[in-house]
């Protein structure tokens, strides 16, 4: 095998190797509950008519995002649990942000076996790349709710359940199966 051809061969595995990490790497996080993974929706009973909401993100999804999927689900609740409005009594969202390096390639080597000289190690001196340093931030935000039936009244924290769900309901990302 030649040198070239070997070359050839080491950059489609390369390129097949980015794409199959691009293609698993997870996007924003989608509106599902948190079963367990630590990203999305959970709920706690407070009282009969009172819960505590959470919507959980990865670094990919953003404050507003975190926000609305929020509001989303206890407008979802309110109408599961049969109130027609919800008042939030509390609210919060916190930022979590942390710095991730990335380490960069030193030189890329190979070994080889070449006739004539038998097993060759080589690199490629121009795969060199410096360290990288990026922010890393997710979102939490968090609610606790007061349910009612009826009209949402003049509270400027109070809810009309069905419009809130149909207001974002175009903005909601479901997962992918």
């Amino acid at each position: 095998m030649s040198r070239y051809r070997f070359r050839q061969i080491l950059a489609v595995g390369v390129v097949a190797a980015t794409t199959l990490v691009a293609a698993c790497s997870s996007g924003p996080t989608p509106y599902q509950p948190d079963a367990g993974n630590d990203r999305g929706y959970a709920e706690q009973k407070i009282e009969s008519e009172r819960y505590r909401i959470s919507f959980k993100g990865n670094s990919l999804t953003g404050r507003d995002t975190v926000e609305n999927y929020l509001l989303y689900r206890a407008a979802e609740l309110t109408l599961q649990s049969g109130y027609d409005t919800f008042t939030i009594v509390s609210r919060d969202t916190d930022k979590d942000s942390d710095i991730r390096r990335t380490e960069g390639f030193s030189r890329f080597s190979y070994i080889y076996f070449s006739p004539r000289w038998g097993w060759v190690q080589a690199w490629d001196p121009f795969m060199s790349s410096p360290a990288r340093y990026d922010e890393v931030t997710r979102y939490e935000a968090f609610a606790e709710i007061v349910m009612s039936r009826g009209p949402k009244g003049s509270d400027a924290n109070a809810f009309d359940a069905r419009q809130v769900s149909q207001n974002l309901a175009a903005s909601i990302q479901r997962p992918v199966l």
